[in-house]
Protein backbone atom coordinates (compact mmCIF):
# COMPACT_ATOMS: atom_id res chain seq x y z
CA UNK A 1 0.00 0.00 0.00
CA UNK A 2 2.75 2.56 0.75
CA UNK A 3 3.95 2.28 -2.87
CA UNK A 4 0.62 3.31 -4.36
CA UNK A 5 1.16 7.10 -4.19
CA UNK A 6 4.55 6.73 -5.87
CA UNK A 7 3.07 4.57 -8.63
CA UNK A 8 0.29 7.09 -9.18
CA UNK A 9 2.78 9.96 -9.32
CA UNK A 10 4.92 8.04 -11.81
CA UNK A 11 1.92 7.37 -14.00
CA UNK A 12 0.95 11.03 -13.87
CA UNK A 13 4.44 12.10 -14.90
CA UNK A 14 4.44 9.68 -17.81
CA UNK A 15 1.10 11.03 -19.02
CA UNK A 16 2.33 14.60 -18.70
CA UNK A 17 5.46 13.84 -20.71
CA UNK A 18 3.39 12.01 -23.30
CA UNK A 19 0.94 14.89 -23.70
CA UNK A 20 3.85 17.33 -23.97
CA UNK A 21 5.47 15.32 -26.76
CA UNK A 22 2.19 14.92 -28.60
CA UNK A 23 1.65 18.68 -28.68
CA UNK A 24 5.21 19.98 -29.05
CA UNK A 25 6.09 17.43 -31.76
CA UNK A 26 2.70 17.38 -33.48
CA UNK A 27 2.70 17.11 -37.30
CA UNK A 28 1.70 20.74 -37.79
CA UNK A 29 4.67 21.91 -35.69
CA UNK A 30 7.11 19.98 -37.86
CA UNK A 31 5.41 21.09 -41.08
CA UNK A 32 5.46 24.72 -39.96
CA UNK A 33 9.07 24.79 -38.81
CA UNK A 34 10.71 22.45 -41.33
CA UNK A 35 10.46 24.69 -44.43
CA UNK A 36 12.06 27.61 -42.61
CA UNK A 37 14.92 25.38 -41.42
CA UNK A 38 15.50 23.97 -44.90
CA UNK A 39 15.05 27.31 -46.66
CA UNK A 40 17.57 29.00 -44.35
CA UNK A 41 20.27 26.57 -45.47
CA UNK A 42 19.42 26.13 -49.16
CA UNK A 43 19.07 29.90 -49.76
CA UNK A 44 22.54 30.43 -48.27
CA UNK A 45 21.05 32.04 -45.17
CA UNK A 46 19.09 34.67 -47.11
CA UNK A 47 16.55 35.99 -44.61
CA UNK A 48 14.04 37.37 -47.11
CA UNK A 49 13.87 34.23 -49.25
CA UNK A 50 13.77 32.05 -46.17
CA UNK A 51 10.75 33.91 -44.83
CA UNK A 52 9.03 33.98 -48.23
CA UNK A 53 9.31 30.28 -49.05
CA UNK A 54 8.93 29.22 -45.45
CA UNK A 55 5.65 31.09 -45.21
CA UNK A 56 4.32 29.62 -48.47
CA UNK A 57 4.88 26.07 -47.27
CA UNK A 58 4.15 26.70 -43.62
CA UNK A 59 0.84 28.45 -44.24
CA UNK A 60 -0.47 26.01 -46.85
CA UNK A 61 0.94 22.92 -45.15
CA UNK A 62 0.26 23.70 -41.50
CA UNK A 63 -1.60 26.91 -40.67
CA UNK A 64 -4.58 26.53 -43.02
CA UNK A 65 -5.14 22.81 -42.32
CA UNK A 66 -4.84 23.28 -38.56
CA UNK A 67 -7.24 26.22 -38.60
CA UNK A 68 -9.84 24.02 -40.28
CA UNK A 69 -9.12 21.05 -38.01
CA UNK A 70 -9.24 23.04 -34.77
CA UNK A 71 -12.44 24.77 -35.86
CA UNK A 72 -14.00 21.41 -36.67
CA UNK A 73 -12.88 19.91 -33.37
CA UNK A 74 -14.46 22.78 -31.45
CA UNK A 75 -17.71 22.15 -33.29
CA UNK A 76 -17.57 18.45 -32.45
CA UNK A 77 -16.94 17.21 -35.99
CA UNK A 78 -14.08 15.02 -34.75
CA UNK A 79 -12.73 13.95 -31.38
CA UNK A 80 -9.84 16.43 -31.05
CA UNK A 81 -7.39 18.50 -33.07
CA UNK A 82 -5.33 15.31 -33.41
CA UNK A 83 -8.28 13.52 -35.05
CA UNK A 84 -7.51 10.17 -33.42
CA UNK A 85 -10.66 8.59 -34.84
CA UNK A 86 -9.69 6.99 -38.17
CA UNK A 87 -13.09 7.51 -39.78
CA UNK A 88 -12.97 11.22 -38.94
CA UNK A 89 -9.85 11.84 -40.99
CA UNK A 90 -11.57 12.21 -44.38
CA UNK A 91 -12.09 15.99 -44.29
CA UNK A 92 -8.77 16.81 -42.53
CA UNK A 93 -6.84 14.79 -45.12
CA UNK A 94 -8.73 16.45 -47.98
CA UNK A 95 -8.00 19.90 -46.57
CA UNK A 96 -4.32 19.12 -45.99
CA UNK A 97 -3.80 17.78 -49.51
CA UNK A 98 -5.71 20.58 -51.24
CA UNK A 99 -4.02 23.34 -49.28
CA UNK A 100 -0.50 21.92 -49.62
CA UNK A 101 -1.03 21.27 -53.33
CA UNK A 102 -1.80 24.96 -53.70
CA UNK A 103 1.47 25.78 -51.97
CA UNK A 104 3.30 23.32 -54.21
CA UNK A 105 1.92 25.06 -57.31
CA UNK A 106 3.03 28.42 -55.90
CA UNK A 107 6.56 27.10 -55.40
CA UNK A 108 6.75 25.86 -58.98
CA UNK A 109 5.37 29.07 -60.43
CA UNK A 110 7.60 31.20 -58.21
CA UNK A 111 10.82 29.37 -59.04
CA UNK A 112 11.50 28.17 -55.50
CA UNK A 113 14.75 26.33 -54.68
CA UNK A 114 14.63 22.66 -55.66
CA UNK A 115 15.01 21.44 -52.09
CA UNK A 116 11.83 23.26 -51.10
CA UNK A 117 9.94 21.89 -54.09
CA UNK A 118 11.20 18.42 -53.15
CA UNK A 119 10.22 18.95 -49.52
CA UNK A 120 6.66 19.88 -50.42
CA UNK A 121 6.38 16.99 -52.87
CA UNK A 122 7.56 14.65 -50.12
CA UNK A 123 4.92 15.99 -47.73
CA UNK A 124 2.23 15.46 -50.36
CA UNK A 125 3.48 11.93 -50.99
CA UNK A 126 3.26 11.16 -47.27
CA UNK A 127 -0.30 12.46 -47.14
CA UNK A 128 -1.35 10.36 -50.12
CA UNK A 129 0.21 7.23 -48.63
CA UNK A 130 -1.46 7.96 -45.30
CA UNK A 131 -4.82 8.25 -47.06
CA UNK A 132 -4.31 4.94 -48.87
CA UNK A 133 -3.27 3.16 -45.68
CA UNK A 134 -5.95 4.76 -43.52
CA UNK A 135 -8.91 4.15 -45.80
CA UNK A 136 -7.69 1.50 -48.23
CA UNK A 137 -6.15 -0.81 -45.65
CA UNK A 138 -8.31 0.55 -42.80
CA UNK A 139 -5.21 0.95 -40.66
CA UNK A 140 -4.80 4.01 -38.41
CA UNK A 141 -1.23 4.89 -39.26
CA UNK A 142 0.38 7.51 -37.02
CA UNK A 143 0.76 10.90 -38.68
CA UNK A 144 2.91 12.03 -35.75
CA UNK A 145 5.39 9.27 -36.59
CA UNK A 146 5.29 9.80 -40.36
CA UNK A 147 5.98 13.51 -40.18
CA UNK A 148 8.58 13.37 -37.41
CA UNK A 149 10.59 10.61 -39.09
CA UNK A 150 10.43 12.15 -42.55
CA UNK A 151 11.35 15.61 -41.30
CA UNK A 152 14.30 14.25 -39.34
CA UNK A 153 15.74 12.50 -42.40
CA UNK A 154 15.34 15.67 -44.46
CA UNK A 155 17.14 17.74 -41.83
CA UNK A 156 19.98 15.20 -41.67
CA UNK A 157 20.42 15.61 -45.42
CA UNK A 158 20.42 19.41 -45.18
CA UNK A 159 22.41 19.96 -41.97
CA UNK A 160 24.48 16.82 -41.67
CA UNK A 161 24.92 14.00 -39.10
CA UNK A 162 24.34 16.17 -36.02
CA UNK A 163 20.70 16.49 -37.02
CA UNK A 164 20.38 12.76 -36.31
CA UNK A 165 19.94 13.77 -32.66
CA UNK A 166 16.39 14.68 -33.68
CA UNK A 167 15.75 10.93 -33.79
CA UNK A 168 15.34 11.21 -30.03
CA UNK A 169 12.33 13.41 -30.70
CA UNK A 170 10.94 10.81 -33.07
CA UNK A 171 11.25 8.13 -30.39
CA UNK A 172 9.69 10.41 -27.81
CA UNK A 173 6.65 11.29 -29.89
CA UNK A 174 6.14 7.68 -30.98
CA UNK A 175 6.24 6.58 -27.35
CA UNK A 176 3.79 9.33 -26.44
CA UNK A 177 1.19 8.19 -28.96
CA UNK A 178 1.28 4.66 -27.55
CA UNK A 179 1.37 5.86 -23.95
CA UNK A 180 -1.76 7.96 -24.49
CA UNK A 181 -3.54 5.05 -26.15
CA UNK A 182 -4.04 6.93 -29.42
CA UNK A 183 -1.95 4.44 -31.39
CA UNK A 184 -0.49 0.96 -31.09
CA UNK A 185 3.20 0.13 -31.35
CA UNK A 186 2.55 -1.25 -34.84
CA UNK A 187 0.87 1.97 -35.96
CA UNK A 188 3.75 4.21 -34.89
CA UNK A 189 6.35 1.75 -36.23
CA UNK A 190 4.74 1.62 -39.65
CA UNK A 191 4.27 5.38 -39.54
CA UNK A 192 7.99 5.85 -38.85
CA UNK A 193 8.92 3.52 -41.70
CA UNK A 194 6.57 5.35 -44.07
CA UNK A 195 8.05 8.70 -43.08
CA UNK A 196 11.58 7.51 -43.74
CA UNK A 197 10.87 5.62 -46.97
CA UNK A 198 8.22 7.83 -48.55
CA UNK A 199 8.94 11.25 -47.06
CA UNK A 200 12.68 10.93 -46.88
CA UNK A 201 12.95 8.91 -50.09
CA UNK A 202 10.92 11.32 -52.22
CA UNK A 203 12.79 14.30 -50.81
CA UNK A 204 16.24 12.83 -51.39
CA UNK A 205 15.34 11.61 -54.86
CA UNK A 206 13.78 14.84 -56.10
CA UNK A 207 16.37 17.08 -54.48
CA UNK A 208 19.04 15.21 -56.45
CA UNK A 209 17.08 15.21 -59.72
CA UNK A 210 15.65 18.74 -59.92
Amino acid sequence: MPTQPTETATGGTRRTLARLATEVLAPWVWVLGLPFAVAWKVTDYHLGRTILWGLVIGITGAVVPMAVIVRGAKRGKWDSHHVTNRAGRVVPFAVCITSLATGFAALLLGGAPRDLVALTAAELACLLVAVLVTFGLKFKISMHAIVAAGATLMLIKVYGPWAALLALGVLWVCWSRVELGDHTTAQVTIGTAAGLVVGGGVYLGLAAML
